[in-house]
């Protein structure tokens, strides 16, 4: 824990689901927290929670697929607290639909926020990153980035791409900067009454694991010593194929 406490832990998509429980978790460990996500009223909300509780956070409104707004969340949290010590690239979206039904609106959003969206964190950060001679990019993949399946294809390029992105990263880091992927499985960040499907529903209300145990494995991975470098883990539910 020594490892975590003061740094400053930048997160997108922080408004719920992966983004929103590590952020808690983080800020418990005493790591000072700027979040951003679309959603100001649950950014309030999170930042009210975190600094009731003692810990220390801010937030800046941030749409991942604007780079500005991700080099304004990056520079508020340089202005805030004179550092960044990690970025977590979590924001993501999995519309997920055959190819057949042709959602090519769906397919430019994945990419747009799934790829371009962690590209716009890279940017902003590396630069500090250099400046300050230290770093660590973690970076939300999912163990789609490791197999496809029928109705996630576009997705599932989107994954495997952010899992290219940073391997390239971490070859081109050096030693003092480090690059971890996250790959999860099915995990609970969203309410199981939005999947209409009723099969897919009760498969997901069986299997999907809690949002909690993705936070345990990001933490795990910033508190390693800083010449340690967790370079990928992937993480699904037991019951998960």
């Amino acid at each position: 824990m020594s490892n975590i406490k003061d740094k400053v832990i930048v997160i997108t998509g922080a408004s719920s689901g992966m983004g929103k429980t590590t952020a808690l978790l983080l800020a418990e460990r005493g790591a000072k927290i700027v979040v951003g996500a679309r959603r100001k009223e649950q950014l309030e909300d999170l930042v009210a929670s975190i600094t009731s509780n003692g810990g220390t956070a801010s937030f800046q409104v941030t749409d991942v697929t604007k780079r500005s707004d991700v080099e304004n969340l990056v520079n508020h949290a340089v202005n805030m607290y004179g550092k960044v010590d990690v970025i977590l690239n979590n924001a993501g979206v999995m519309p997920t639909s055959l190819l057949d039904e042709l959602r090519v609106e769906d397919w430019e959003r994945m990419i747009d926020v799934n790829i371009k969206g962690v590209l716009y964190g890279i940017a902003a950060a590396l630069p500090i990153f250099r400046k300050q001679d230290t770093g660590h990019f973690i970076n939300i993949a999912s163990t789609a980035g490791h197999k496809t399946v029928a109705t996630q294809s576009v997705y599932s390029g989107t994954k495997y791409a952010v899992r290219a992105i940073s391997e390239g990263l971490r070859q081109e880091a050096g030693e003092n900067i480090r690059v971890t992927i996250i790959s999860p499985g099915m995990t609970r960040t969203f309410e199981p009454e939005s999947i209409a499907d009723p099969v897919m529903r009760a498969r997901f209300e069986k299997v999907a694991m809690p949002p909690e145990a993705i936070a345990r494995a990001i933490a795990y991975a910033i508190e390693q010593p800083s010449d340690i470098d967790v370079n990928e883990i992937i993480i699904r539910p037991t019951a998960q194929v």
